[in-house]
């Protein structure tokens, strides 16, 4: 997948075969433990809009390519554009 593909925060999604929106807070994040392998990444973690964070568990790990509909898409401007051409080289070089 394509950085400059990646949805902002603030974007609101319904996944394949899920009901529940679920709004992202942040983009290429690590999973750190629990059900999930270990250090595995994933293009974003949610959170169920439009309750947000209800405490432990209420965060889900998702990939662009599971979304099924963009219900809304995040605020952009030019510090996103920086951030995304920062994180482009990032993963250029890493």
């Amino acid at each position: 997948m394509r950085i400059r593909d990646l949805l902002p925060i603030g974007s609101v999604i319904i996944m394949k075969e899920g009901e529940q929106p679920l709004m992202i807070y942040g983009i290429k994040q690590k999973e750190a433990g629990g059900l999930f392998q270990k250090g595995k990444e994933y293009d974003y973690i949610c959170v169920p809009y439009p309750h947000g964070n209800m405490g432990n568990g209420s965060s889900f790990f998702a990939n662009h390519e599971d979304i099924d509909k963009i219900l809304f898409r995040g605020f952009e401007d030019e510090e996103r554009e920086k951030f995304l051409n920062e994180l482009e080289k990032y993963y250029e070089n890493n």
